[in-house]
């Protein structure tokens, strides 16, 4: 009944899928159609600050909590199996590099002005600073296999070290927020806080490792439904650790169990990977509107001061700069042309899910311990979250579907390869270079 938590959820999701659709039939001219995720973030926004409805539509914060770390799991898993094991071998120094130093720049640089800015303490800054640290999965990915089916920067593996690169970036984000968070409610040494974080980051790798040797093998490959069958398997597995990691005190280790799990599995797959890919990209279609209905409910007009905002967007903005500039000399040395350095440093723009799938839990974690000045803290992460998703998804997503086609080079498919060789056989003389 209204004021339910079941009532609130089905009507968030209702109108968070009703606004994806409404922001992807926005289209202006010739470019590409605006992310869905911003219509289900501001469908949210809209029922948490719409007087009448706010009073009706009532979710309950654990189940809030659930919901975005399903999603969660559903998007790192989604992430790991588009991972192409041999670009990857091919890119791995300049993978890691734009991994861990745009992320790390764009933290420090978010550090500092969140506590020379908005006068947060300097753990929470660097809370802050590791929430916009991570790209978003949620536009990098589908962008890149846009680009990837069309053939742009195939033979230079553009599409597959960003999508690398994207996860691992989360990966960092993701375990450096929830170190920060536990030395900023920790009574412990810093010591014992940083060594967690690193102990967290090797257990995530072997649990990983072991769960995804366990699903290229079982079930085995005579049986039937064999795509959905792994399906379940690899998803179920990814939720359990996302989870189960939360239970057994290793927060920061579950999105590393998803994604080292999904790409051992993927690689044992083979071609077979394809249709498994599939199914996954069916659930998060399914759990998408949850996690961003759901941030964009947490943000109410009302707790939100103008001086704020405006704090957080400088701040935001010269994080971005930081980034940006960060990328490209990351890239640097890696027989990259100029064209394609621009189009990676502009990739990297986007964030949205990981901004949505933590940025509230610093304030979760306030909330739990009834400390009001914590909260005051943890709102401010929140709104720099929701401003981050609002501002840079959309531009991002313009400037990837923009920019690929023009600065990357084209590589023939299958298709295209066999129709010009027809040609050629048949008119030689009509046969011009692609």
């Amino acid at each position: 009944l209204p004021g339910g938590n079941l009532f609130g959820i089905l009507c968030l999701y209702f109108f968070a899928v009703v606004g994806g659709k409404i922001f992807g039939l926005i289209k202006i001219g010739t470019l590409p159609p605006l992310p869905a995720l911003l219509g289900m973030l501001l469908a949210g926004f809209l029922i948490r600050n719409t007087p009448f409805v706010s009073g009706i539509v009532q979710i309950n914060q654990r189940w809030s909590a659930a919901l975005r770390n399903i999603a969660l799991s559903i998007i790192l898993t989604r992430a790991g199996l588009g991972l192409d094991p041999k670009a990857l071998k091919k890119l791995k120094a300049v993978c890691l590099r734009l991994s861990f130093g745009p992320c790390l720049s764009e933290t420090c640089t978010a550090a500092v002005f969140a506590y020379l800015l908005m006068h947060l303490p300097w753990q929470w800054g660097f809370i802050l600073g590791f929430v916009l640290g991570a790209v978003s999965p949620a536009v990098v990915v589908p962008s890149m296999l846009i680009l990837q089916a069309g053939g742009y920067g195939v033979e230079k593996g553009v599409p597959t070290l960003l999508m690398a690169a994207g996860s691992i970036d989360d990966i960092l984000a993701i375990t450096g927020f929830n170190t920060c968070l536990g030395m900023a409610f920790s009574s412990g040494s810093t010591l014992y806080n940083v060594l967690q974080g690193v102990l967290e980051v090797a257990v995530g790798i072997a649990a990983g490792g072991i769960l995804g040797v366990f699903v290229r093998y079982f079930p085995s490959h005579d049986q039937a439904s064999l795509s959905w069958k792994r399906s379940y398997f690899v998803l179920g597995l990814s939720m359990f650790a996302v989870f189960g990691s939360v239970y057994f005190g290793f927060p920061g280790s579950g999105g590393l169990c998803t994604l080292v799990l999904a790409f051992i599995a993927g690689m044992g797959w083979s071609d077979e990977k394809r249709e498994v890919e599939k199914i996954v990209a069916v659930a998060w279609n399914i759990f998408q509107p949850f996690l961003f209905g759901l941030i964009g409910a947490e943000v109410s007009v009302t707790s939100l001061r103008p001086e704020t905002v405006g704090l957080c967007v400088a701040t935001l903005g010269i994080a971005l700069v930081v980034r940006i500039i960060a990328t490209f000399l990351m890239v640097c040395f890696a027989g990259f042309n100029f064209k394609e350095k621009v189009f990676v440093s502009l990739a990297w723009i986007p964030k949205a899910t990981v901004q949505a799938a933590i940025g509230s839990l610093a304030l979760d974690t306030a909330r739990s311990h009834q400390d009001e000045q914590l909260e005051k803290y943890g709102m401010d992460v929140l709104t720099v979250a929701f401003l981050a998703i609002l501002i840079t998804a959309p531009i991002g997503a313009l400037v990837i579907g923009l920019a690929g086609p023009r600065l990357l080079q084209k590589a023939q498919t299958k298709h295209e390869e066999n129709e010009e060789g027809a040609e050629a056989g048949e008119e030689p003389e009509d046969c011009e270079p692609s």
